[in-house]
């Protein structure tokens, strides 16, 4: 790709965060919609929790094949076929006439939301090539998550108090159409210079993997956990699970490179981004339903409420990716898993939800370590790797993110469906909701410990020998092609 001026690269950079902007305010504008969604549509606790999982599935299963693609194909032609079938999976959804019409078309919103992140990732590694400008281009990449999660309860309130849920979806066609056309102006096409295989065996184990163990946890609840049918899709993702390793070790060029692994930053990241967003995932499900079910709050005003979190997510985003271009990403790790971690000891322990002065505190504290979790993620992932291995690694850690995503919203809701109903009273509701809140403070202190172990001086020396092992093989297949 030809060298860009300073004002071009900023513009191609706000084109990217445009599209994750669209596919990150989907999910948290989703949440405030999901308790009308539940009673127009007659949806189970079950039913909702699949409203937001086929989406993070699909999505979580295609990243690294979209990825893959656009490196062959060209990132700038992918990325515009994602903008268009994620527009138009987002007009097709609020058209949906009834629940499983919308989990099949959330499924195509997903397919196109998969040639988005990840390729927008790659492009922004490859437009930034000087490490600290890159790294501050990559805070503010993570920086419009805390966007959306600050725009989206309010915004999703307003339009499902005003309009109706289906209204969530209208609001990523406009805002595709102009990145749509942005993105025909001035992003310029680029393809990595030896694009990897399709590697179609890993991709269907992967999606299999992730979509019986996703369907044991959600189903378990209303099947029982020791039925037959629950035991079978445990099974099968085990084995899905186990072959997969034993197939991607052996293929010359894997889906998933199981050298990434030999790096400990990578793994800490790929390992926090599942704890964090699993948390994110849980934490958004259980107070939705909380805030209107319970309290009887409306739509806006249950994203009235959920605005501090927010708020300070928001806020913290951007400082954290500054904080990482100048400082590294051990700090803001080390924050995130305290800070995340002590918000689910105040709901778990201390009942925080009872009044509404703790109510604000732990969502404050949430959105402080929430807010600082996403910008390291990334660049915890790529840190030491070539250029080239980059926009790889930074899509397995976009995959972390929507399988944690994925399987917060499963496990919370199955707490919750497994205990009792979403709409049962104030008290049932704290009790049966405290382990889940253990299990949010559980995956902050995960991050706090992690975050310390992946980020020392031993760490960065397994992430420069992972990164010597792709540089050896890039030279010796430059040294069997000249000859």
């Amino acid at each position: 790709m030809p060298e860009l001026s300073r004002r071009r690269r900023l513009v191609v950079l706000a084109i990217c965060c445009l599209s994750l902007l669209i596919v990150s305010l989907d999910n948290t504008v989703l949440n405030v919609a999901l308790p009308s969604m539940q009673h127009e549509l007659g949806a189970s606790i079950s039913g909702m929790q699949w409203t937001i999982d086929a989406y993070t599935l699909v999505l979580a299963s295609l990243l690294m094949l979209a990825g893959s693609t656009a490196d062959r194909l060209g990132r700038r032609r992918v990325f515009l076929v994602g903008l268009v079938v994620f527009s138009g999976g987002s007009l097709l959804c609020s058209l949906a006439p009834g629940l499983g019409w919308l989990v099949a078309f959330r499924m195509v919103q997903a397919v196109g939301g998969s040639m988005l992140n990840p390729v927008a990732m790659s492009i922004i590694t490859n437009t930034f090539t000087e490490p600290r400008e890159r790294a501050r281009a990559i805070g503010v990449w993570g920086g419009v998550v805390g966007i959306s999660m600050a725009a989206g309860p309010v915004i999703g309130g307003l339009l499902v108090q005003s309009v109706g849920w289906r209204s969530v979806f209208w609001i990523n066609v406009p805002i595709g159409a102009l990145a749509l056309f942005l993105t025909l102006r001035y992003v310029p096409e680029s393809r990595a210079p030896r694009p990897r295989r399709v590697d179609p065996v890993g991709q269907l184990l992967v999606i299999t993997l992730l979509g019986s163990l996703t369907y044991a946890i959600i189903e378990a609840p209303d099947e029982g956990g020791a039925s037959a049918e629950i035991l079978v899709f445990v099974l099968v993702a085990l084995i899905s699970l186990a072959t997969l390793i034993g197939y991607e070790r052996r293929r010359r060029e894997p889906l998933i490179d199981l050298r990434f692994f030999h790096s400990a930053p990578f793994s800490g990241a790929t390992v926090i981004a599942v704890c964090a967003f699993a948390a994110l995932g849980g934490f958004l499900f259980m107070n939705t339903l909380y805030l209107q079910n319970v309290r009887g709050l409306s739509a806006l005003s249950a994203g009235l409420y959920m605005l501090p979190m927010a708020g300070m997510t928001g806020l913290c985003a951007p400082l954290s990716g500054r904080l990482v271009g100048s400082r590294g990403p051990r700090i803001p790790l080390l924050l995130a898993g305290t800070f995340m971690g002590a918000s689910g000891v105040l709901f778990a322990a201390f009942e925080a939800q009872a009044t509404t002065a703790l109510l604000f505190t732990g969502y404050v504290l949430f959105g402080i370590g929430f807010g600082l979790v996403n910008a390291p993620i990334t660049n915890t992932a790529v840190s030491g790797m070539p250029r080239a291995q980059a926009g790889v690694a930074a899509a397995v850690a976009s995959t972390s993110r929507q399988v944690g995503q994925s399987l917060g919203v499963a496990v919370i809701g199955a707490v919750l469906a497994g205990g009792a109903r979403a709409g049962a009273g104030a008290g049932a509701f704290l009790a049966v909701g405290r382990p889940a809140w253990w299990i949010i403070a559980g995956c902050g202190a995960a991050i706090l410990l992690l975050g310390a172990l992946t980020t020392g001086p031993w760490a960065r020396a397994t992430a420069q020998t992972t990164a010597a092992l792709f540089e050896d093989e890039r030279q010796g297949g430059h040294a069997a092609a000249k000859a």
